[in-house]
């Protein structure tokens, strides 16, 4: 029996959806939503579903995940029921109910928790500058090491638990029996999806965003393998130098449009941003600036005087790995990525419904 929690809209108004409530059940969004088809009623049944507040039909649901939120469903919603901010805030809602720690729910819901963490982070990049008695050298060797280090570390503390709650959630509370096999025959989902994104492709009048975001994850991750594994600030090797400047460019090119968006409001995704949405796309925006100021900084041999700079980027870096990409709108990336994945696992002609 579906247990019904009349206090979860005023919950979700926290994580963004201020509107959803004035929804009449039109189905004006399903009609224009390229997601929907016979057997989906998309988005409309999320929306009835939270108005409900159906919080286990909710969080066993991939489909928030499967939303890229072309904005088609806010723009035809004569409520203005923002249906498309609805599927953004049940994405945060569920990121908050995934993570063990709580303190994704936390820094979605409070920004002083969210600002207090980052001057936190500050704090102890200063305190740690002052340890090495502000030497560059010793500063650049272990601002490395903290980067292998922080990707272990959240990798295996907080992504590989909130995953398996993701799991647990999405097909194992779902009721369908997987075959053990297709975990593994279904794997090429995963990696399709987390580094194309191509679900965004159905959605109509999206495929310059998708190029943008396709762009984005192959410099991101590049950039994160040339500065971790190919020690980009202390290499003297031409190509890799020539292809950081490159892939921290593109970052840099990209995120100042989303910047734009956001600030222009004329998109109807960049209508409702979240504080969460504005540290997301400014701290990947500083990631790519910085690390190619640090950089230039190093080849004009002006860095050993002007330290601040590369304290500048380790602060924004330090933010952003402990702070964004486990709690944030980064793992926006990981688990739309893992739904796919889940979807493929669940499709009824290979799995068998308990």
């Amino acid at each position: 029996m579906a247990t019904i929690n009349p206090k979860f809209g005023k919950d979700l108004k926290k994580y963004g959806a201020d509107s959803f409530n004035a929804c009449y059940n039109c189905g004006n969004c399903t009609a224009v939503c390229s997601l929907s088809t016979e057997d989906t009623s998309f988005p409309r049944e999320l929306v009835r579903l939270s108005v409900l507040g159906l919080e286990d039909e909710l969080k066993t649901s991939t489909k928030p995940w499967e939303c890229y939120y072309c904005g088609e469903c806010s723009t035809h919603c004569p409520q203005e029921a923002h249906p498309g901010e609805l599927m953004m805030s049940l994405r945060r809602w569920l990121t908050a109910k995934y993570d063990w720690t709580g303190l994704s729910g936390l820094f979605y819901k409070y920004l002083p928790a969210t600002v207090a963490a980052m001057l936190l982070v500050l704090a102890g990049v200063i305190f740690f500058a002052g340890s090495v008695n502000w030497e560059l050298e010793r500063m650049l060797h272990f601002g490395h090491l903290f980067e292998m280090v922080a990707i272990a570390t959240v990798f295996v503390v907080i992504f590989i638990p909130n995953l398996l709650r993701m799991w647990y959630f999405t097909v194992i509370k779902s009721g369908v029996k997987v075959p053990f096999k297709k975990y593994f025959t279904t794997l090429g989902e995963l990696f399709v999806h987390m580094f194309t994104q191509k679900r965004a492709k159905d959605c109509d009048d999206n495929h310059f965003r998708w190029l943008e975001h396709l762009i984005l994850v192959f410099a991101y991750l590049a950039l994160l393998f040339t500065t971790v594994f190919l020690n980009w600030f202390g290499t003297e090797n031409l190509f890799v130098i020539i292809l950081g400047y490159l892939e921290s460019a593109f970052i840099f090119i990209i995120t100042v449009d989303f910047v734009k968006d956001r600030m222009q409001k004329k998109k109807a995704l960049a209508q409702k941003s979240q504080p969460s949405d504005w540290f997301f796309v400014i701290w990947l925006l500083l990631m790519g600036l910085t690390a190619f100021l640090v950089r230039l900084f190093i080849d004009v041999n002006i860095l050993e005087s002007n330290k601040w700079m590369y304290l500048f980027h380790l602060t924004v870096l330090a933010q952003w790995a402990l702070i964004i990409v486990p709690f944030g709108k980064w793992t926006h990336f990981l688990y739309r990525s893992f739904a796919m994945y889940f979807v493929a696992l669940k499709n009824p002609t290979t799995a068998k419904k308990g």
